[in-house]
């Protein structure tokens, strides 16, 4: 357990505010949010709801700030065991908060700029969807995790690789999930997606661990 109350204080208040935007995703979208929960290991939901999707859809909107606000926190835990306990301050947890999102922002206007450029809209709009549903998955899965690692017992080196290891399968099955669903388009654009794999969703994490982990 951590034992620096004021950490403990902010850390318990971005959890509840996760909690309360997922509880209202629930109450606002019930039998959505059934249908979400089995993402992972069941179609249904990618199928049904990505022919209503819309730019701003309020459902995706709520669970991506838990994202946002989950992600933070994991972060941040994660990064004060990679660098030896250090402190927790609001100023740098609205600096990761505001990264993470403006990272996958950044990354989803990108991509929409090139369906626009190769007339491959709507296309492209499934594909995100199906993008920020897992991405949204992760933000669910990390709220039991994040408190689990501060309020259970104590994280390491180890236990933080393995979790994100466990996100990044998550991650993958996202991405083989959609290689499924178009993979006869992909097979008659295989340099493209290659190109666009390298590009848009490898080099940006590898940026990053260069970025904040390495150095």
């Amino acid at each position: 357990m951590l034992r620096d109350i004021v950490s403990n204080e902010l850390y318990t208040v971005l959890l509840v505010a996760g909690l309360l935007i997922v509880a209202i995703a629930k109450l606002t979208s019930p039998k959505r949010f059934d249908d979400f929960i089995y993402v992972l290991g069941n179609s249904k939901y990618l199928k049904i709801y990505s022919r209503d999707q819309k730019f701003l859809d309020k459902f995706d909107a709520l669970l991506f700030s838990n994202l946002i606000l989950s992600a933070s926190v994991f972060s941040f835990i994660a990064y004060r065991q990679i660098n030896n306990g250090s402190r927790l301050s609001i100023d740098l947890m609205f600096k990761i908060a505001f990264s993470i999102c403006v990272f996958i922002l950044i990354k989803v206007l990108i991509e929409r700029l090139i369906a626009s450029i190769f007339e491959i809209d709507k296309l492209i709009d499934q594909y995100l969807f199906q993008k920020i549903s897992y991405k949204n998955y992760i933000g669910l899965l990390l709220l039991p995790i994040n408190a689990l690692l501060l309020f259970s017992f104590k994280p390491t080196l180890p236990v933080i690789y393995f979790i994100i290891v466990l996100l990044l399968i998550v991650n993958i099955i996202g991405i083989i999930t959609s290689f499924k669903t178009h993979q006869s388009l992909i097979k008659r654009n295989y340099f493209y997606f290659i190109l666009y794999l390298c590009t848009l969703e490898i080099s940006p994490y590898i940026i990053l661990y260069k970025v904040f982990i390495a150095n």
